[in-house]
């Protein structure tokens, strides 16, 4: 089953609970990309942001920490109504941030940029409830997809089946209809998108056809 998370990044912050709203039934998740301007070269958002789309919407918050100290924040972003918080290999102590993650009782995700081997995230599969394989570089939205990540994508699946893992395999970065099909076709089940979803007129029908788009790949897959 492949499952939609809507970037919020590309959505329009001045009407941001109605945008949510929009996509919603589309939606399975909710992806929240926390920048803090120093991991990665933006700002977004933080805790009280997540605490006031929680009380508009029931989805599953899943929030992206994109930050050198995700260590001090996890507590935060569990109490203002995160499900789960992904944190970054490249920023190192992935035990100790997966294992406080699990402590809070956030599912716990750990994320790796397009130039990261996959090899220094695969001592935590087994701590992981997600994995996220980055297709563009973090910081923007609106990014170009980088095909060359597939084979690590294709890879990652490989590793999570290969040892029995319930580990979901989650890919952000330009991700629209187009993309979609290559990337569930590689193993993912988590697709983040943003502005392929929020820059469109009617953002939820933009959903249904990224999700169309991966189910068809795969039923193609399956049949071949």
């Amino acid at each position: 089953m492949v499952l939609i998370a809507p970037s919020v990044l590309s959505a329009d912050f001045g009407n941001l609970a109605e945008a949510v709203g929009e996509v919603s039934p589309a939606a399975d998740w909710l992806h929240v990309d926390v920048m803090d301007g120093h991991f990665v070269p933006n700002l977004t958002i933080g805790p009280p942001v997540v605490a006031s789309l929680r009380r508009h919407s029931g989805l599953f918050f899943d929030c992206h920490l994109m930050m050198e100290d995700p260590g001090s924040y996890l507590g935060a972003f569990a109490e203002a109504g995160a499900n789960g918080c992904t944190v970054h290999v490249e920023v190192g102590r992935s035990a100790e941030l997966l294992a406080e993650a699990r402590r809070l009782g956030l599912q716990a995700g750990l994320a790796l940029n397009p130039e990261t081997p996959l090899d220094t995230v695969l001592p935590y599969l087994e701590a992981c409830d997600l994995l996220l394989v980055m297709t563009v570089h973090p910081g923007f939205g609106g990014q170009r997809f980088m095909a060359e990540v597939l084979p690590k994508l294709a890879e990652a699946r490989k590793a999570v089946d290969e040892r029995g893992l319930a580990v979901r395999i989650e890919v952000d970065g330009g991700i629209d209809e187009h993309t979609a099909g290559l990337v569930a076709r590689a193993g993912a089940d988590v697709l983040v998108a943003g502005s392929a979803i929020f820059g469109r007129e009617r953002p939820w029908e933009a959903a249904q056809a990224i999700r169309r788009a991966a189910e068809g790949a795969l039923a193609t897959k399956g049949a071949s």
